[in-house]
């Protein structure tokens, strides 16, 4: 007798044997979904990751009209093409495209997979199994490192500044007018400038408490805001939330005085008693991240900010504005939770005027480069120089190997 795997989700597991299904098909699809769940569930894979691709999955069943053991590669291409079609909607992009095609992927991986029986069961109940509907020739091609929208950017230093006095006016005109709103408006305020001032994502300063203030050792000056330690950081294939500390930098270091300003003044009037998040409701609860997201289109709009700007553009802000303050790439990548610098990458886009100072900054440094002779004009070359055709080293110390790196700890 042939021994069957003991695999999370296998067929056997999910399966009732000798139970004759008054409708087989939807039986075996349903199990199918539920022994899928239970593999990704082995993995430590979150609710919220499962039940989308669940989901999907069922959409495309819905939109094929035929269970997936008689999916074709042509109905995974005619459920891609409706998806992003003009007719409807909101047409998917192509960075959700990806994701969609990648989960069916993985479903059909799981269920053409032997271990998991479900190619036997298939055939010897419906006379076929099922076969991967995505392959190289159909399915996206990541050849880009970012796919937003253009319009999704980092603010510039004024745009940051506009954005910041249409929160605090919120506030204000609240206070003249003698509405409620006064205390949750300078709340949001706050929360907004905390997520600039520390490059922080949505869940990261949604789950802030009040125990996550820290003291910096090289800047004592910053009492209790020195830094902030920050416990929902974004997880990876199944991890749970990734931590690190996040500094305050000088450049930033008015946010000390906002903080200082929210615990010891204006949070109390919450009155939130044990409460430990940071940022309180008037309901003694803890700041949703819905309202977060709220609060920064609300200033948006009022500073009459592009709309395709969203709450994480504040953390591209950051991590442009530090490079642009010539923090080493290793800094602002630790700082952000980045693993690799290349992330980082993505996210800077510095200003024109930076990469003019960089220049400017290289040619100071390397004088010696341009030394003047008779056919050249203020130490620049007026013609390429001839070399009689061998070929032209240049020096590895050249203007621009270490341009716009900072040669200090920022905080030391």
């Amino acid at each position: 007798m042939e021994r069957r795997l003991e695999v999370p989700g296998a067929a056997h597991l999910v399966l009732v044997d000798g139970v004759v299904h008054l409708d087989p098909e939807q039986a075996v699809f349903q199990a199918m979904l539920a022994g899928w769940e239970r593999q990704q569930r082995t993995r430590f894979l979150k609710d919220g990751t499962i039940g989308p691709r669940v989901m999907l999955v069922r959409r495309m069943a819905e939109f094929t009209n035929a269970y997936p053991w008689q999916w074709e590669p042509a109905d995974a291409e005619d459920f891609i093409v409706h998806l992003r079609s003009e007719g409807r909607k909101r047409p998917v992009v192509v960075s959700t495209a990806r994701g969609y095609e990648l989960s069916i992927k993985l479903f059909m991986q799981y269920v053409t997979d032997a271990r998991y029986g479900w190619p036997a069961q298939c055939s010897e109940r419906f006379g076929s199994a099922p076969q991967q509907v995505f392959h190289d020739g159909n399915s996206v091609v990541h050849v880009a490192d970012y796919e937003g929208q253009p319009g999704r950017r980092p603010l510039t230093y004024d745009e940051v500044q506009a954005l910041f006095d249409a929160a605090d006016a919120r506030a204000d005109t609240a206070r003249g007018i003698g509405r409620k709103g006064v205390l949750t408006g300078l709340r949001d305020s706050v929360v907004l400038k905390t997520v600039y001032a520390f490059g922080l994502r949505r869940r990261e300063v949604h789950g802030l408490d009040l125990a996550d203030r820290r003291r910096a050792p090289t800047a004592p000056q910053y009492g209790e805001h020195g830094a902030l330690f920050v416990r929902w950081g974004k997880a990876s294939k199944g991890s749970p939330p990734r931590r690190r500390t996040v500094l305050t930098v000088p450049q930033m270091d008015w946010i000390v005085g906002v903080l200082d300003h929210w615990v010891s003044e204006v949070r109390p009037q919450f009155q939130p008693g044990a409460l430990s998040a940071l940022w309180v409701t008037e309901r003694v609860g803890r700041m949703s991240m819905r309202s977060i997201n709220l609060a920064f289109q609300q200033a948006r709009d009022a500073a009459g900010l592009p709309p395709e700007l969203d709450l994480h553009s504040l953390r591209h802000s950051y991590v442009t504005h530090l490079t642009e303050f010539d923090y080493p790439e290793r800094f602002v990548s630790e700082q952000v939770g980045h693993r690799y610098a290349s992330t980082t990458a993505i996210y800077t886009h510095v200003s024109d005027e930076y990469r003019t100072r960089l220049i400017r900054r290289a040619l100071q440094r390397h004088t010696e480069l341009w030394e003047k002779t008779d056919d050249q004009k203020d130490g620049l070359p007026l013609e390429p120089a001839k070399t009689d055709g061998a070929e032209r080293v240049v020096p590895d110390d050249r203007a621009g190997s270490t341009a716009g790196r900072a040669r200090y700890s920022p905080l030391s």
